[in-house]
């Protein structure tokens, strides 16, 4: 089932300079941590003049969309997706 949410998430990050990547690797939302075990995807997109990350990660149980507003450097997250049908 997809949640639709838009609430502020804590999210650590790495960079990887071999490959010049940057993911997160750890999320603290609602009061419990999320390991991250796949960067599904990413991309960017401007609003005026406002750039966003937007990454779509897995952890063992859930999938996340994740919104990096580069201009205050605030995380929200903006989906919530646990794979089974509604």
């Amino acid at each position: 089932m997809i949640q639709d949410v838009k609430a502020p998430i804590t999210a650590y990050l790495a960079y990887e300079h071999r490959t010049n990547r940057v993911f997160p690797f750890l999320l603290k939302w609602d009061g419990r941590n999320y390991k991250v075990q796949s960067l599904d995807f990413h991309y960017t997109y401007k609003n005026g003049a406002v750039l966003y990350h937007v990454f779509s990660v897995s952890t063992e149980t859930l999938s996340f969309k994740l919104v990096l507003n580069t201009e205050n450097l605030f995380w929200t997250v903006e989906q919530i997706t646990d794979g089974l049908p509604e």
